[in-house]
């Protein structure tokens, strides 16, 4: 007897619950969402795989071309590797991920940054250094 009052209020009231692909809700402030990766930015340095916890992002330099690939149902959407990445070429979007039906590995292709020319000879005019005294 003492739930027939929150029976009927249930019984008579609109649905708490959201049907989630038709009506998706606006993200929270500061959510990390899907990770992006701006490719032409991105130097291959293999940081952000080496400070991924879950392991899902992979880093390959292959014959000039560098190859970058997440496992996207992996992440867990940390922010770690957004953090350690030294040039900023990773992003959080607000959103999240679409539903899938299956397992998604997103692989991005781009050219690896070119070294800088060791210097061998000191310019001309420059004077040599001083000892501190």
């Amino acid at each position: 007897m003492k739930m027939l009052p929150t029976v009927l209020a249930n019984l008579f009231s609109k649905p708490v619950t959201r049907n989630y692909p038709t009506f998706v809700r606006d993200p929270f402030p500061n959510a990390r969402g899907e990770l992006v990766n701006d490719i032409d930015r991105c130097i291959f340095c293999g940081t952000c795989s080496r400070k991924c916890p879950s392991q899902c992002i992979t880093v390959n330099k292959e014959g000039g071309q560098g190859i970058w690939s997440l496992e996207a149902y992996a992440c867990v959407s940390c922010g770690i590797c957004v953090m350690s990445c030294p040039v900023n070429s990773l992003s959080q979007k607000k959103t999240y991920r679409p539903v899938g039906t299956g397992r998604v590995t997103v692989t991005l292709t781009g050219k690896l940054p070119e070294k800088p020319a060791k210097k061998t000879e000191k310019p001309a005019g420059a004077k040599p250094a001083q000892p501190a005294q």
